[in-house]
């Protein structure tokens, strides 16, 4: 390449940074977790550092899924039981979590509200399930990573109820 073209491209490359920086960074919806008396729960995992890594995670996925609503939209969540895949087992001197595929499967309760400029868009309570774990999710365990039973469980209800691609 020619030194020419080379700073016709570095030029176009800056110009377009600084139309970027001067346009709007674009808002996306948010969620609102808020976990209500964990230590209560069904099954989300044994002692405090397991029950917060968890919530922390699945807080984290609850982000992600919200990011894809409209614009100011915040999605608030009451997360009022969970109830992980599998059940733990005596291994020795630890636990291990085994899933067998039978009634083990993921639970989730939880009430909703999502909101967008001080008004109320939907609102329910829901109890998520997803009876089916076992199957089919060999090839995505790597797309969800830590609990990936659960993040499909959720991602579904959340596509199914907020209607996102």
């Amino acid at each position: 390449m020619s030194k020419t073209l080379i700073a016709s491209l570095a030029n176009a490359a800056a110009l377009a940074a600084a139309l970027a920086a001067t346009l709007p960074a674009h808002a996306v919806g948010k969620a609102e977790v808020n976990w209500v008396h964990p230590e209560n729960y069904a099954d989300a995992g044994r002692g405090t550092l397991d029950r917060e890594r968890v919530m922390k995670t699945l807080s984290e996925f609850f982000q992600q899924l919200a990011a894809k609503l409209p614009d100011g939209q915040t999605l608030k969540l009451d997360v009022l039981d969970v109830d992980l895949a599998g059940e733990l087992r005596p291994y020795g001197s630890q636990e291990i979590r085994v899933l067998k595929g039978r009634a083990d499967w993921p639970h989730m309760t939880l009430h909703y509200t999502l909101q967008s400029g001080g008004r109320t868009l939907a609102e329910g309570q829901a109890r998520l399930d997803d009876m089916n774990y076992f199957f089919g999710l060999s090839t995505q365990i790597e797309r969800y990573g830590d609990l990936a039973y659960e993040k499909r469980m959720v991602q579904q209800w959340f596509d199914k109820t907020f209607k996102t691609p």
